[in-house]
């Protein structure tokens, strides 16, 4: 049973914010790159709010003692998505004014819509959702704008341009580098033909999309590599072994293994481990690089994956412009683009240290929460310097 949670936040682990990039306008307002910083003041000539195209009401937002959040994520059954929850409320613990609730959509997008709809009715401030997938969600984040309510979209998008603002990493470029790992791998490699296989995500999500279109774009430098088999496992590395399974036994020749994210990779090496395929013959490439002790950066560092990309969960960032747009009368550009890093052998304890201060990695926390079924929800701030589109 689907289940949501109302919590007043504790503190958290929290994973270092990672530097943005540049991202693409999209209705009406700038484009920015963000660093980290220590104060939470509005950037030089940042615009104020009631701008057109913006979900901030004429006039700006009316100034409270507290403002309510309803974050509606996806899914919590991936460990990233957990890693996401987790750095939104770690954030907002920062914050005494702010209060975050909690709703899992488990992957149903009739029920996100619900969970969006229950968190109007109860009068939220801002909106902060991760849709699961795009043209399903569209005209609910459409309607919480159309009610002068702040909407940040954070790692998947919806159509349109019906929202504050878009937080998340650039897909088709991490796919695009996971695609030149593959191909260069492929000549080093020196094969007639390099097979390899491909495990997607959701279908209909636009990572899922982005991550399978740079990939193609970067696996094309190397003509002999081939992509022999594609399915979707929808992100979760319990339908990941199954489907795995299957490829192998259709597909035993295999070069490559290239799967959307660190889960799918895991489940993928068990598989290939049980059709007794020799694993040091293959190239297994992962997406998320989470630094905990069963994450991908770990997985990289005991020599299980060989490649995998930082995917910033955008928690951290999240929290940030929601002071910015609710406290401080800011419109925040349209689109940040959070930066990625190839994690190899060569580098994996490093980007670990970088993310654990050289401590052990550990289990990010939830926050302390009383959880309840049905459809009742309620249960660091960057520098922004503008540049021009990259």
């Amino acid at each position: 049973m689907r289940r949501t949670t109302r919590a007043r936040l504790t503190a958290l682990a929290v994973t270092p914010v990672l530097a943005l990039g540049a991202g693409s306008a999209v209705h009406g307002q700038h484009s920015q790159t963000s660093e980290p910083a220590e104060t939470t003041e509005p950037a030089e000539g940042t615009e104020l709010a009631g701008g057109a195209g913006t979900c901030i009401p004429e006039g700006g937002i009316e100034a409270k003692d507290n403002y309510l959040i309803g974050m509606s994520q996806a899914n919590k059954g991936e460990p990233w998505r957990q890693a996401m929850n987790d750095q939104i409320a770690a954030a907002a613990e920062e914050h005494p004014e702010l209060e975050v609730v909690f709703a899992d959509a488990a992957q149903d997008n009739a029920q996100q819509v619900a969970d969006v709809e229950n968190f109007l009715a109860q009068g939220i401030d801002l909106l902060i959702i991760s849709p699961n997938e795009a043209a399903p969600l569209t005209d609910v984040v459409a309607d919480a704008c159309a009610q002068g309510v702040p909407v940040i979209v954070l790692d998947r998008k919806v159509d349109g341009d019906q929202f504050t603002m878009f937080i998340g990493a650039d897909n088709v470029e991490i796919g695009r580098q996971a695609g030149v790992h593959a191909a260069e791998y492929c000549a080093t490699g020196g094969f007639d033909q390099c097979n390899v296989i491909e495990i997607r995500g959701l279908e209909g999500s636009t990572p899922a999309q982005e991550r399978g279109d740079g990939f193609r774009e970067g696996l094309a430098e190397n003509p002999a590599a081939t992509i022999i088999a594609s399915q979707n496992a929808d992100w979760l590395r319990e339908k990941a072994i199954p489907v795995s399974q299957a490829m192998f036994q259709a597909n035993p020749d295999v070069n490559v293994v290239y799967t959307h994210n660190d889960p799918m990779t895991e489940a993928a090496i068990i598989s290939a481990e049980s059709a007794g395929l020799n694993l040091d013959d293959m190239l297994f490439i992962g997406i998320d690089a989470l630094p905990t002790p069963d994450g991908g950066i770990q997985s990289v560092i005991d020599g299980r994956i060989d490649a995998t990309y930082v995917y910033p969960t955008g928690g951290v960032q999240a929290i940030d412009f929601a002071v910015q747009i609710l406290e401080d009368g800011v419109v925040p550009p349209d689109s940040v683009t959070l930066e990625t890093q190839e994690v190899t052998a060569d580098n994996a304890q490093e980007v670990m240290d970088s993310f654990t201060g050289g401590s052990p990695a550990t289990e990010s926390t939830g926050a302390e929460a009383t959880e309840t079924t049905g459809g009742d929800a309620m249960g660091t701030t960057p520098d922004v310097s503008e540049t021009t589109e990259g």
